[in-house]
C-alpha cells in the first residue's frame, strides 16, 4: 500500500496566525483612530461650541441690558414733558456695561470655534467699535447741552447699531447650534461605522477561525490516517519479523538437535568402540576417553542451545510442561528464586500460540535478571473459562525514569500479544517492582477452537 507523505500543515497554520494577528492589530488601530477622532471632535468642536455659546448668551444678555438702558434714556417723565433723567447720568452705567461686554467678547474669542471665518470676527469687532464710538459721541453731544440731538441719534443710529450687533451674535448662536448638530451627526456616523466595521471584523474573525479549525481537523484526520497506516504497516512488519524469527530459530534448533546431535552421538559411539579396542592403560585409550567426554559435553551444549532457540518440548509436551522445565533452568542459571503458581482448568494451546506465550515469559524473566536487581520472582499461570493469564512479578527497581526497562523487548512482547489477539500491561505496584500481565482470549489460542474453526 502506497501512502503519500503529504505536506505539513505547520506553514499554512503559521500564515493563518499571522493574518489573524495582522487583522486584530489593524482593527485595533482603526478603532483607536476612530476613538481619537471622536475625542478630537468632542474637545475641539462640541465643547468649544458649548462654551462659546455660553459666552454668546452672556453677550446677548449684556446687549439686551444695553437695549433696555437705551430705552430708558428715551423715556419721558409722565408728569413733565421732558426726559426722566439727563443722558449724562447714564454714562457710569454704560461704562460698567461696556467693561462687562468687552470681557464677554474677550472670553468668547478664546472659545470661538475653528470654523468661524476672519470676516465674521472682523465684523463683530468693527460693529462693536462703531457702536461704542457712537455711544461716546452721543454722551459728548449730551455733555455739550444738546440732549435732544443726542436722543435723536440714539433713535436713529445707536439702536440700529445695537440691533445689528445683536443680530450678528444671534447668527453666531445659530451657527453654533447648527455646528453642534453636524458634530452630533458625525459622532453618530462614526459610531455606526465603527459598529459596522466591528460586525465585519467579527464575521471575518469567525470565518478565519472556522476555516482554520476545518483545516486543522482535516490535517489531523490525514495525520491520524497516516499514523494508523504506518502503525498497521509497522505491526505487520513486526509480526512478519517475529514469524520469520521463530521459523529461523525453529529451523536452526532442529538442525542442531537432529543433524549435529546425531553426528555427535555417532562420534561418541565410535569413540566408545575405539576405546574398547585400545589396550588397557595405554595413552591412546586415555585420549579416546577424553575426546569422547569432549564430544558428550559438546552434545549437551548443542542440545541446550537447541532448547534455548526453540524448545522442542513445546511441540512435544505443550506449554505447561515447558514452563515447568524452563523455570528451574532459569533459577540455576541466574540464582533468582522463582515461585510458580498454576491455577484453573488447563486446556490445549496451539503450537504457535504456545511459542508466543513462552517468548513473553522468557523476555519478562530476562528483564528481571538484567534490570530489576531482584532476587525473587513470581510466575502465575491461570487458565480461565474464557481466557489465559500469565503474570510475572518482581520486587526490584521497577521502571526507572530513564526508561532502562523499556526497549525492543517490550515492543516484541506487545507485538506477540497482538498476534495472540490479547493484551499486555506493565504495571508498577505501590510496593515497588514490576508486574507484567499477559491476557489472551481462550478462543484465539485454544487448540480445539482452532481445529473447530479450521
Amino acid at each position: 500500500m502506497q501512502y503519500s507523505s503529504g505536506r505539513s500543515p505547520t506553514t499554512p497554520l503559521y500564515i493563518g496566525l499571522v493574518i489573524t494577528l495582522l487583522a486584530v492589530v489593524g482593527y485595533s488601530w482603526y478603532v483607536t483612530h476612530r476613538i481619537a477622532s471622536l475625542r478630537e471632535l468632542q474637545n475641539n468642536l462640541i465643547d468649544r461650541n458649548r462654551k462659546d455659546s455660553l459666552q454668546l448668551l452672556r453677550i446677548q444678555n449684556e446687549l439686551n441690558s444695553i437695549g433696555m438702558s437705551l430705552h430708558g434714556m428715551l423715556e419721558i417723565d409722565p408728569t413733565d414733558t421732558g426726559p426722566r433723567y439727563p443722558l449724562t447720568a447714564w454714562q457710569p452705567q454704560f461704562e460698567r456695561m461696556r467693561e462687562d461686554l468687552e470681557d464677554a467678547f474677550r472670553r468668547e474669542q478664546q472659545f470661538s470655534p475653528a470654523g468661524r471665518t476672519p470676516e465674521q470676527q472682523r465684523y463683530l469687532e468693527s460693529s462693536r467699535a462703531q457702536f461704542w464710538d457712537a455711544v461716546d459721541r452721543i454722551f459728548g453731544v449730551a455733555r455739550n447741552g444738546q440732549e435732544q440731538e443726542a436722543r435723536a441719534q440714539i433713535r436713529l443710529s445707536l439702536q440700529a447699531r445695537l440691533a445689528a450687533l445683536s443680530n450678528a451674535v444671534a447668527r453666531l448662536l445659530v451657527e453654533n447650534n447648527e455646528s453642534e448638530e453636524r458634530a452630533a451627526a458625525q459622532v453618530t456616523e462614526i459610531y455606526d461605522r465603527v459598529e459596522r466595521q466591528g460586525y465585519i471584523f467579527l464575521v471575518g474573525t469567525l470565518a478565519a477561525i472556522v476555516l482554520t479549525s476545518l483545516y486543522l481537523i482535516r490535517s489531523n484526520r490525514l495525520l491520524f490516517n497516516r499514523l494508523e497506516t504506518l502503525s498497521a504497516q509497522r505491526s505487520e512488519l513486526a509480526q512478519t519479523l517475529i514469524s520469520t524469527q521463530e521459523s529461523t530459530l525453529r529451523y536452526i534448533s532442529r538442525e542442531l538437535h537432529d543433524e549435529f546431535g546425531q553426528i555427535l552421538t555417532a562420534m561418541g559411539a565410535m569413540l566408545g568402540r575405539a576405546r574398547n579396542l585400545a589396550p588397557e592403560n595405554s595413552e591412546l585409550r586415555k585420549d579416546l576417553v577424553e575426546v569422547r567426554e569432549i564430544a558428550q559435553s559438546t552434545l549437551d551444549k548443542v542440545r541446550s542451545l537447541s532448547q534455548a532457540l526453540h524448545p522442542v518440548m513445546l511441540d512435544e509436551a505443550g506449554l505447561e510442561h515447558t514452563i515447568e522445565w524452563y523455570l528451574p533452568v532459569v533459577e540455576r542459571q541466574t540464582g533468582i528464586g522463582i515461585s510458580y503458581e498454576k491455577s484453573g482448568t488447563p486446556f490445549a494451546i496451539s503450537g504457535d500460540s504456545a511459542v508466543h506465550i513462552y517468548r513473553v515469559l522468557q523476555e519478562a524473566l530476562n528483564n528481571v535478571t538484567r534490570h530489576s536487581g531482584a532476587k525473587k520472582a513470581w510466575v502465575r499461570l491461570h487458565f480461565g473459562s474464557s481466557r489465559l493469564e500469565l503474570e510475572v512479578e518482581d520486587r526490584g527497581s521497577g521502571f526507572s525514569a530513564d526508561g532502562r526497562r523499556s526497549g525492543l523487548g517490550m515492543v516484541a512482547m506487545r507485538e506477540r500479544a497482538e498476534l495472540l489477539g490479547g493484551s499486555i500491561s506493565f504495571q508498577t505496584p505501590a510496593s515497588g517492582g514490576t508486574v507484567v500481565r499477559l491476557t489472551v482470549p481462550k478462543e484465539s489460542i485454544s487448540h480445539e477452537s482452532q481445529e473447530a474453526h479450521a
